[in-house]
């Protein structure tokens, strides 16, 4: 059985990925800085900022995996990641430094760690971007930035790392039904059917949705895909919202 790894495991869409992946028929490994309950077949506690601060503290995670997979990974997924919901004077150097380092340089640090596994199983990187890469709005300029940064990320490894038989591609949800963002909307309740209602499919998405693209991708069928951006936005991309 193929083993996956997948970053965030604890959250909305994390839980979901891993839920699906195993019932493809994947060992998924799950990694997240919480704890709790993880639907993944094996879990290890691990806050990825630190392969950039603190590389000592993850050498015992990088070990693990490979122990489990005996040196072959076929996917790995990197969809933790960090917001901060802030305007432009209000951004501190924390604020940006933490976004950059979740969104970006952690997936980059675990692709390169994790390269000679990927290798050796011909496996793909999946890299949970965001819509907010292509059509943002304010108070999201470091979320936007590192989104955006990452799916440049995807492009470049692809053209790398093709003739070494890796996929790397970028997934660019748009709003996603999690507890996360359910909580943002406890005050206004009225405001979730609101947003699912400017998306022209008339609904948010489920985080299942975007779990089965993820197992698609990462499958033989999509064998010919690498470099790619792949928004599930449910049209919301393609939408002129305001009268010109």
């Amino acid at each position: 059985m193929p083993f996956a790894v997948v970053t965030g495991a604890l959250g909305g869409i994390g839980r979901a990925i891993c839920t699906v992946l195993t019932a493809a028929g994947y060992r998924v490994i799950g990694l997240d800085r919480g704890e709790g309950g993880s639907p993944s077949e094996f879990f290890l506690r691990c806050d990825i900022r630190d392969f950039h601060a603190h590389p000592g503290k993850v050498e015992g995670v990088l070990a693990e995996i490979r122990r489990l997979t005996g040196g072959q990974l076929a996917l790995l997924v990197n969809n933790a990641a960090h917001q901060v919901v802030k305007p432009v004077a209000a951004l501190t150097r924390e604020d940006w430094d933490e976004t950059l380092a979740t969104n970006v340089t952690a997936p980059f640090l675990l692709i390169q760690q994790l390269l000679p596994e990927l290798e050796t199983a011909r496996g793909s990187v999946v890299n949970i971007a965001s819509i907010h890469a292509n059509l943002t709005k304010p108070e999201f300029v470091a979320y936007a930035t590192s989104k955006g940064a990452l799916v440049t990320m995807s492009q470049a490894l692809a053209v790398e790392l093709g003739p070494r038989g890796v996929r790397v591609n970028a997934v660019l949800p748009a709003a996603t039904d999690t507890p996360m963002l359910r909580a943002g909307f406890a005050a206004r309740p009225e405001g979730l059917a609101e947003l699912g209602a400017q998306h022209p499919i008339g609904r948010i998405a489920t985080p299942e949705e975007i779990a089965h693209f993820i197992v698609f991708l990462a499958s033989p069928a999509a064998g010919f895909i690498t470099g790619s951006a792949l928004a599930i936005d449910g049209g919301i991309g393609h939408r002129l919202h305001d009268p010109v």
